[in-house]
């Protein structure tokens, strides 16, 4: 056993039975030198040769002093106790490797790591806190970044952790649970959920500003995995019932929409806090205060026969020129797109041109007029594209153009496939979406053929309590 010890501060702290045999040396150099004056005392040269000793004794004291304090103050040059964290339980990236070493062999072992996002409420105490992160820590388990959630009657901690690979999510709840955690719910995380909580909110305020189609898609990324519906107005009062503030009701909270109907956000099993309902009405109120808008950017396309058209969004405001299209299209082109009685087509136009349930591109002649629309419709983790081309425009590529910048603004919003609901003698539609070049699923549904387009993979998620997974805000359209 070594006779130093480190303290925290780096100095050496000197062991009880070094100090004893150093007491033991002094009292055995006295004895010695108590001897050796007896002996030379007597002689004839005595006191010159104890004169010489007493100051070869000092000299010796002085630079053992010296030596002693020089020595204490040099920086250490072996271990100084401090250990670096092992390279996998640093902030980075999810599903990065580390090396530890083997308890065995010592030998460099490489270790995967999960992100995990995990909630549990603890009792509103000093402590339970210090408890939940302690049983964390004994798992090797890094917190990356902690929010906090005030409740009546405790408090929910928002977690984004950093585990060992081999460790499953029911182990980490029931850690949490031995150190009084309750209500825990986690699933598996990415890289996106590193960035910091406001730096979020702000990033989906500011797409909210640009695009009110935004709005379903920015609620749905600030709450995570829930239902949204959009409810049109009460025919009389509007709101249904909802007050301006808005209610929050366990798993349901319900908005007052800008235009006067309600949005309706449901995520069973995992209860909305205080401060997320707090959050969802401030973007709601941000794009309330904006009002209508539309990103108004537009690009010039070429067809073959060397005629430009403009592609750009459209939105409500351009509800009379679509009407006037559907006056021009023939009823053979209306019943291949709405698939049911062509006198309700204009009907559908209103919600279809609403950016509450997507985005909608329109080409435009030189002179104004409208000659195809495509709709780009949330239906959650799913998105229906669905297409209408004047009949003197088709077959000119303009189907195949709108498609391809339609899935382009569903990657851009992050949905996993698109899929159309057509027929299977619409061969323009058909031959459109192989056209992507995307893996296609097909499936007929009542008569219908449905064709869909895997634009992402999916992510893998494996939740231990139940989550809602992203639904449908209203069936599929026509």
């Amino acid at each position: 056993m070594s006779d130093v010890t480190r303290a925290k501060d780096g100095r050496p702290v000197h062991h009880w039975r070094r100090d004893v045999i150093e007491l033991a040396a002094l009292f055995t150099a006295v004895a010695v030198a108590d001897t050796v004056a007896n002996l030379i005392g007597h002689g004839p040269d005595g006191t010159a040769l104890l004169v010489i000793s007493a100051v070869a004794l000092a000299a010796t004291a002085g630079f053992h002093t010296w030596w002693a304090r020089r020595h204490g103050h040099a920086p250490p040059t072996g271990d100084t106790g401090a250990r670096p964290l092992p390279e996998g339980e640093r902030a980075g990236q999810a599903e990065q490797p580390h090396v530890t070493s083997d308890p065995v062999t010592s030998d460099p072992v490489i270790a995967e790591s999960t992100l995990w996002r995990m909630r549990t409420t603890v009792k509103d105490e000093p402590g339970s806190l210090a408890a939940l992160c302690t049983v964390l820590a004994g798992q090797r388990i890094d917190i990356l970044s902690l929010q906090t959630h005030p409740l009546a009657n405790g408090t929910v901690d928002e977690f984004l952790l950093r585990a060992p690979g081999a460790l499953e999510g029911s182990e980490i709840t029931r850690s949490v649970a031995r150190a009084g955690g309750f209500d825990t719910w986690i699933e598996r995380a990415d890289t996106h959920d590193l960035v910091d909580a406001p730096t979020r909110v702000l990033g989906l305020a500011t797409r909210t500003a640009l695009d009110a189609a935004e709005l379903p898609l920015a609620l749905r990324q600030l709450l995570g995995r829930s239902t949204i519906r959009s409810l049109p107005a009460a025919p009389a009062g509007g709101g249904h019932g909802v007050p301006v503030e808005g209610v929050l009701e366990d798993t349901v909270m319900r908005l007052r929409a800008p235009e006067g109907g309600v949005i309706t956000v449901e995520r069973p099993h995992l209860p909305f806090t205080p401060t997320e309902f707090a959050r969802a009405r401030a973007l709601v109120e941000l794009d309330a205060r904006l009002g209508p808008r539309v990103p108004r950017s537009q690009d010039v396309m070429t067809l073959p026969e060397g005629r430009d058209i403009t592609v750009r969004r459209a939105d409500t405001g351009d509800l009379e020129a679509a009407r006037a299209m559907h006056e021009r299209c023939s009823s053979r082109t209306l019943t291949m797109r709405y698939h049911g009685p062509v006198g309700d087509a204009d009907r559908y136009l209103n919600h279809l041109l609403s950016p509450r349930f997507g985005r909608t591109l329109a080409v435009q002649t030189a002179s104004g007029r409208i000659v195809g629309l495509g709709h780009l419709l949330w239906d959650g983790d799913e998105t229906e594209v669905a297409l209408l081309v004047e009949d003197a425009w088709q077959r000119r590529g303009i189907g195949s153009e709108l498609l391809e910048r339609l899935v382009a603004l569903a990657v851009e919003a992050g949905c996993e496939s698109v899929y159309a609901v057509t027929q299977s003698s619409n061969t323009g539609m058909v031959a459109a979406m192989r056209g992507l070049g995307l893996p296609l699923d097909y499936q007929i549904e009542e008569g219908t053929l449905v064709i869909t387009a895997r634009i992402a993979p999916q992510q893998e998620a494996e939740p231990v309590m139940g989550v809602a997974e992203p639904q449908a805000d209203t069936a599929r359209r026509p």
